[in-house]
């Protein structure tokens, strides 16, 4: 099978579409037929060495990729609940043999039925950045409906889901972004939208009971910005994991008596299936920016690394425009 893998660290052009072995799936594992794959920044953040908590992690050669949509092939002997031919959508094993592969193994608890509304394309781009958002709303902000909350970076991935997954939970959201992108918030339903350029945010927004840091800015003294918009005992969550708090935020938090949190991704199959349901619900909508064949995954790295896209970029593996 065809298969993108790197044998080095480094830039876009460490990217080799190579021929490998299809994988063999383990008792608790799914044998995917891949036909599409989303383009995240933990991708090229993997692709250029990690930082030093996971590069322990990562062994060469190493397929990236961890955002997937396909048919069900083969299904592991202590699986239940999927058979051969099911469309499916979820996260292969991370750090392990990711989905720019026509072909990827991995555990069947982190995977589920499709939406029926979506492309493979489509369904490719939602499962890490809706998990990151899904992870970082409801599991640690504990947002509730008829809570207020702020979201940085709202238009990108994470965060044009964010803002409908509050939404569609009751929530009043606030988002932020690029002059560009503050009508596409409100077609995505946000309550306000603010440019974080022009405009001081901090001044405008007041009495949140969350802030959902999903820009992929890593700026202590912007997080601190962010506290000050909080409710007493209010929560601010950041999805970047590998930006720990430093003591100027820890200040501000305990000034604030507010709770900080840096929210890992949960890769859930109940939290996949909730997420599906609003989509078929038509609560939630995908945005694809742009949909590149594998051979230019090195373009599509280097397109998500420009930080403006809106909505998410995909590799499209292979071709089924229509949903399953």
């Amino acid at each position: 099978m065809k298969a993108v893998r790197i044998h080095a660290f480094g830039g876009p052009e460490v990217l080799q579409l190579e021929e490998v072995a299809r994988p063999v799936p383990a008792a608790d594992e799914l044998l995917i037929k891949v036909y599409a794959s989303g383009v995240n920044p933990v991708d090229w953040a993997i692709r250029e060495g990690g930082n030093d908590a996971l590069r322990a992690y990562l062994t060469l050669p190493l397929t990236l990729g961890w955002d997937a949509a396909g048919i069900v092939e083969e299904v592991g002997s202590e699986v239940t609940g999927f058979q051969k031919g099911d469309a499916v959508y979820g996260e292969p094993n991370f750090p392990g043999d990711g989905s720019y592969a026509e072909y990827c193994a991995a555990k069947a608890s982190q995977f589920a039925h499709k939406p029926k509304s979506l492309s493979f394309v489509q369904a490719a781009g939602v499962p890490l950045a809706g998990l990151t958002a899904w992870t970082g709303l409801f599991e640690h902000g504990q947002l509730q409906a008829g809570q207020r909350i702020l979201i940085q970076g709202a238009s990108g991935g994470v965060g044009s889901l964010a803002v409908q997954f509050a939404k569609a939970k009751g929530a009043y959201v606030i988002g932020t972004a690029s002059a560009g992108n503050l009508d596409y918030l409100k077609q995505l339903g946000a309550d306000e939208a603010i440019d974080y350029r022009s405009q001081s945010w901090e001044e405008l927004v007041r009495d949140v009971d969350v802030v959902l840091e999903a820009s992929p800015l890593r700026d202590n003294a912007e997080r601190v910005k962010a506290v000050t918009t909080l409710k007493p005992g209010g929560i601010f969550v950041s999805v970047n994991v590998d930006f720990p708090f430093d003591e100027a935020m820890q200040a501000a938090l305990a000034q604030q008596q507010a709770t900080g949190a840096l929210a890992a991704n949960q890769p859930r199959q109940d939290w996949l299936e909730e997420i599906a349901q609003l989509i078929d619900a038509g609560q939630v909508q995908v945005v694809i920016s742009q949909v590149f064949p594998l051979a230019q995954v090195a373009d599509a790295h280097r397109e998500s690394q420009t930080g403006h896209g809106r909505g998410k970029l995909v590799l499209e593996i292979a071709k089924d425009g229509e949903p399953a």
